[in-house]
């Protein structure tokens, strides 16, 4: 347990070190992957992965008889390597991106959606710090996996059903791209439940036809945050954001939210539930977090915690906000 914690959270440190790594186009990346095998998805329907974890007492329910479908892509795992994009071959890597993001930030949606969640070659760490041509290109070709993962998953697994898009960090920008190219004034739109684009920068003027969700209910849209300790304000990098959604009351409001008004949150296993744990307030445009789950009171800046914090209230949102596009 406290070396799985002390993973999740050096994935904190902002003082990175550059890699040595060859210009982009000079390497040789890592082989493209193949979605039509199982290998390649962190999570899939129908068998059991780390995105299957539900709350203590309640009962698991049967792929076949969830009405929707969740397309996850997980964050930056990949923090050092000899090459700008992750090898999907490299298996403690997998582990890890199993073992944290998909267990912690997939699973929320289980209830309500076949969860999907493609491996994919992420950008490493330091291209978010870097922000050169060669961290532009390494995106890039991530995204480039993502696309494919998500045109696969529409192509052999969709089958016209409702979508919900789930994801966080390197994920989310990934994530906000897709909603550009196959939802914002798309047909697919139709079929986007809500779009849990958290822990990045959304450039809200990317979109004509996609709109940050204004309420809980509200669906077609996207919502996001980013967390930090109540009074903390960052200014790096792609922790500083320029909007927020209030995961306690799902609007963007400034006023100071009760911990009573929210569901609650996890530190390290999702079965154990830390009951209205955060008071929440939107200041400029970060998440400010005064929480009583173990551990996280310590640290400033709660990117990596995003989804944690707010577990429990992500699974109840993403039920309240499909049962209204089931009516509509």
């Amino acid at each position: 347990m406290k070396h799985v914690f002390l993973s999740f959270c050096g994935l904190l440190v902002t003082v990175m070190i550059t890699a040595q790594l060859p210009s982009f186009d000079s390497q040789k990346p890592p082989a493209s992957p193949d979605y039509s095998l199982p290998e390649n998805w962190a999570a899939l329907p129908f068998r059991q992965d780390a995105a299957d974890e539900i709350p203590k007492n309640e009962i698991w329910i049967n792929d076949s008889l969830k009405e929707a479908d969740v397309f996850y892509v997980h964050p930056t795992m990949y923090t050092k390597g000899a090459t700008w994009n992750a090898d999907l071959n490299d298996q403690k890597l997998n582990d890890r991106v199993d073992r944290l993001p998909v267990r912690f930030q997939a699973s929320p949606f289980n209830k309500v959606g076949r969860v999907y969640a493609p491996r994919y070659r992420q950008a490493i760490l330091d291209v978010f710090r870097l922000r050169d041509s060669n961290s532009e290109k390494a995106l890039d070709l991530a995204y480039e996996d993502v696309k494919r993962a998500f045109e696969y998953y529409l192509k052999n697994y969709n089958d016209g059903r409702p979508i919900i898009i789930a994801s966080h960090s390197q994920g989310s920008l990934h994530a906000q791209r897709l909603l550009k190219d196959y939802f914002d004034e798309k047909p697919l739109k139709k079929k986007l439940v809500a779009a849990y684009v958290i822990g990045y920068a959304i450039n809200e003027t990317m979109y004509t036809g996609m709109t940050l969700c204004k309420d809980s209910l509200e669906t077609g849209c996207y919502v996001t945050w980013m967390s930090c300790r109540w009074g903390y304000k960052p200014t790096r990098g792609f922790f500083k954001s320029n909007v927020s959604v209030n995961p306690l009351t799902w609007t963007t409001t400034p006023d100071k939210i009760n911990r009573k008004q929210g569901v609650g949150g996890i530190l390290l296993n999702p079965r154990k539930k830390f009951k209205q744990a955060n008071t929440v307030k939107i200041y400029e445009t970060h998440l400010w977090v005064r929480t009583r789950i173990p551990f996280f009171p310590f640290l400033r800046n709660m990117h990596v915690l995003d989804y944690n914090l707010f577990w429990y209230d992500i699974r109840e949102n993403v039920q309240d906000r499909f049962d209204l596009y089931k009516k509509q």
